[in-house]
């Protein structure tokens, strides 16, 4: 207890730094290729609890996917919030090319040599791989020769999952804005105001993001039942203009047939059809956001505040105006959490976020910078990788 009688945040217990450094014998000549020297080091891969031990990082804090990959709460931040944080280093790189530039190798080898060879406290920090490059002309982004971060296909693959809850997120977003453009073009006003007002224990309710719209039109009034004709209009027809929908769907493979596409095609459609198309996944405004999101309730109000269309008197339509962002972050809940995994050497690797660096910032996220910065302490170092074409 502190002299005011307030309790202090528990400290970790800091920890001597664990490793799995390479030795002599293991580095062949010629060099094997990345997934050979992958797959043969993973058999001498630390179990990642280890690798969390070594951060000196409380169990109460790691949702383990596995024996060699976790998650890491962000309430560590607040537990660790008054240990001084450790140098930041970033690794950026010019003039991007088809087959990249050897910033994830680079990070990843500096790590490596600073922590497993010089015993520092170290950290790499990368973003999650995009499936598309992975099985394009590109490959993986786990590093390469013997500066890889491991599992290698896990890396590349699936991860834990963020890159599909993205996908899945951005799609129902999607499916929910043609949704209300077909209802409010085949339904009645009365009808329309009618499907959108809850029923709550037999009462008719206006959920939060209807009593948010409310309130940007400048209606006061809170009773559904009380709203005025033309104010239950203005209220449920949010009157997209279906040229200026910038929201499109996503997938995260290169499948080149699917950039322009036609939607409402069948006949349930009732010819409310248009032109649209999909993006890969990591190209998704949702993934810029969750690197940049400071927490839960951060996260939620940047998904509120997506633009995903403007109205036909140029109004922008909001991915809360059309109700969809709660559901969202449903779906992205467990996304906010950077995965811990570790490099050939058994050094530490945070790898979250993959916001492709032609589109957005490029960078893996702030929350999993912050909470190596923390774990690595004063003298420590964390090397986050940037996005490329820093010149640009």
């Amino acid at each position: 207890m502190s002299a005011s009688g307030a309790s202090k945040p528990a400290k970790m217990a800091r920890v001597e730094h664990v490793h799995n450094r390479l030795s002599k014998d293991d580095l062949k000549r010629p060099v094997p290729s990345d997934i050979d020297i992958a797959q043969e080091r993973a058999k001498k891969m630390l179990p990642i609890s280890q690798v969390a031990a070594g951060l000196g990082l409380d169990e109460k804090y790691v949702n383990y996917y596995g024996k060699y990959k976790a998650k890491v709460s962000l309430d560590v931040l607040e537990s660790l919030k008054d240990r001084p944080s450790g140098k930041y280093v970033v690794v950026a790189g010019i003039n991007p090319t088809p087959l990249g530039e050897g910033k994830s190798t680079t990070t990843i080898g500096l790590t490596q040599a600073i922590g497993a060879h010089l015993n520092r406290k170290t950290f790499a920090c990368v973003r999650q791989p995009s499936q598309g490059p992975t099985f394009g002309v590109k490959g993986g982004a786990a590093g390469g020769g013997y500066a890889q971060a491991i599992p290698m296909e896990d890396f590349n693959l699936h991860g834990t999952g963020d890159i599909h809850a993205i996908t899945a997120a951005n799609n129902l977003l999607a499916a929910a804005i043609d949704t209300r453009m077909f209802h409010e073009a085949t339904q009645p006003d009365d009808a329309l105001y009618r499907r959108l007002v809850t029923l709550s224990n037999g009462k008719k309710e206006f959920a939060p993001p209807m009593l948010r719209r409310l309130e940007k039109l400048g209606i006061k009034e809170t009773d559904p039942t009380k709203l005025t004709k033309e104010e239950q209009v203005k209220f449920a027809r949010l009157d997209i203009d279906p040229d200026t929908i910038s929201w499109r769907r996503v997938t995260d493979v290169n499948d080149r047939m699917l950039r322009t596409i036609s939607v409402g095609m069948g006949s349930a459609e009732k010819g409310h059809s248009r032109v649209t198309g999909y993006d890969i996944a990591v190209a998704s405004e949702t993934m810029a956001i969750l690197a940049l999101a400071k927490d839960m309730a951060d996260y939620r109000e940047r998904l509120r505040n997506i633009v995903v269309a403007k109205s036909k008197d140029g109004s922008p339509v909001t991915a809360d105006d059309i109700g969809c962002a709660g559901a969202m972050l449903a779906l992205l809940k467990d996304t906010i959490e950077p995965t811990l995994m570790q490099t050939l050497e058994g050094t530490p690797v945070m790898v979250h976020a993959g916001p492709f660096g032609n589109i957005a910032h490029g960078n893996s996220s702030i929350v999993a910078d912050q909470i190596a910065l923390k774990l690595v302490g004063e003298e420590g170092l964390v090397l986050t990788e940037a996005g490329f074409g820093a010149d640009m």
